[in-house]
Formats: structure tokens, C-alpha cells, sequence
């Protein structure tokens, strides 16, 4: 069976990241097609939703922490096998429509990355988070990058240096996660924001997206700008008018 599954409901799609036996861990090829979906979604897409199968979110990579065989790659080897991570991290913030993810258990370097990167994170209160890659003597500049616009500063290195275990709450405050619900709750949430999606024209799902991509990297005075040319166009669509 695959490692990544997908099903359509309407105009959403579901991703399931699907090792539950192995807390979801990634391969490079499952990266891989997680990045291919959120880049190629079509028309009937408007929102896509991302969980983990079984107890766990996603708890890193599959290679994290198990012993290279030879001889060290060298550099520039090294940093083209490492463009399968950096290509998934930008198609989370280069997909057209919103990316709402779901996550109980553990979400854990690469996972705690993905449940960053996504538009609104809705997190069990069972659900824990940790970049643990400093103890495997891991240089984590690739997780560090997925939270770069997520994460103030000091929440980034505490986590990076200490590799503690933050629960759900404690993500909630370091804006890993957007709200944090009972474990009875969660797919309730989910349902909830899905009806709201679903009543939201699609080129206001997109618009937002679009301005929250590039927004916060202007001056304010581009911001506005960039903001008042959005609202007349996006505005103007008859497909606002639908009832």
C-alpha cells in the first residue's frame, strides 16, 4: 500500500500520510509525492486536508538517526539529495489552495515541520512536537528553515538546542499550531472548518492564501498597496456572488 494515500470529498483533498506502523516516517519518494499533489491540485480542489494514520502526526524522516553507509557524500552531492526536503517545504507555502493539517501523537523534526508549514494546524491536545535532529548530531537547518516565518526566534533556537518535547498548548503559543482541541474534538474542529471552507468562494480561499504568502516580506506600505489591489480584484469576481 502506498506511503501517502489520497481521497477527494467534494472539493477537498485528503492526504493521509500512511506508515502508521513506523509513526509515519517519510521516505524521500513519499516527500517526494506529497510534494507532487500539492503542487498539481486541479480546478476542484479548493482546500486540501493533511493527517497522519494511526497514533502518530509524522515523526520525522525515515533515515533520521540511522548510520550512513561509506564514505561521507561530498558537498554539493550532499545538497542535491537533500532538494527532495527543501521542494516539499515550498510546495506547502506554493500550493494555490489552503492546506489544513491535523495532528495527533507525536509530529517530530520533519513532521513538526510539515504541521508549521501548513495554513491552519488544528492539533489533539495529546499531540507533542520536538526538533530532535542536534541529538542525532544532525545540523537541522532544513527544519529550521520551514519555520523560519512561523516561529519567533527565541522559540526556534529553544527548540533546535534543547530538542525538547513541547506539548500542543505550548506549540499553540510558538505558532506551530493554530488551536488545540480535546482528542474527542478533533475531528469535530476539522468538520467545522471544512464547512466554512466550503462555503467561501474560491478565489477568496486563493487570495488569502496568496497575501499571506507574500505579505509579511513587504514594507508595510507594499502590504497595503498589495492588499487594496487584491480586494478589487478578488471582489469583483462574479464567482464572490454565488449564493
Amino acid at each position: 500500500m502506498s506511503d501517502v494515500l489520497v481521497k477527494r470529498d467534494g472539493a477537498i483533498l485528503e492526504i493521509t500520510l500512511n506508515r502508521p506502523d513506523d509513526g509515519n516516517a517519510m521516505s524521500d519518494d513519499a516527500a517526494a509525492e506529497l510534494t507532487r499533489l500539492l503542487l498539481n491540485t486541479d480546478d476542484g480542489t479548493d482546500a486540501i486536508v493533511l493527517r497522519g494514520a494511526g497514533a502518530d502526526f509524522c515523526i520525522g524522516r525515515a533515515t533520521m538517526g540511522r548510520p550512513r553507509d561509506g564514505a561521507p557524500p561530498e558537498a554539493l552531492a550532499r545538497r542535491r539529495s537533500t532538494e527532495v526536503i527543501f521542494d516539499c517545504y515550498g510546495a506547502f507555502r506554493r500550493s494555490a489552495v489552503p492546506i489544513v493539517g491535523v495532528v495527533q501523537g507525536r509530529a517530530l523534526g520533519f513532521g513538526c515541520a510539515l504541521a508549521a508549514l501548513c495554513d491552519v494546524t488544528l492539533a489533539s491536545e495529546d499531540a507533542t512536537f520536538a526538533i530532535p535532529e542536534m541529538s542525532h548530531n544532525t545540523f537541522p537547518t532544513m527544519v529550521m528553515s520551514a519555520l523560519v516565518d512561523r516561529v519567533p526566534l527565541k522559540a526556534l533556537t529553544y527548540l533546535v538546542y534543547s530538542t525538547a518535547v513541547i506539548s500542543a498548548e505550548r506549540a499553540l503559543t510558538f505558532g506551530i499550531v493554530s488551536d488545540v482541541v480535546t482528542p474527542s474534538a478533533l475531528e469535530g474542529a476539522v468538520a467545522t472548518l471544512r464547512g466554512r471552507l466550503a462555503k467561501t468562494p474560491k478565489p477568496a480561499l486563493c487570495a488569502v492564501k496568496e497575501y499571506a504568502r507574500s505579505a509579511f516580506d513587504m514594507g508595510t506600505a507594499g502590504a497595503v498597496d498589495f492588499a487594496r489591489n487584491l480586494h478589487a480584484t478578488i471582489n469583483s469576481s462574479s464567482e464572490m456572488r454565488r449564493s
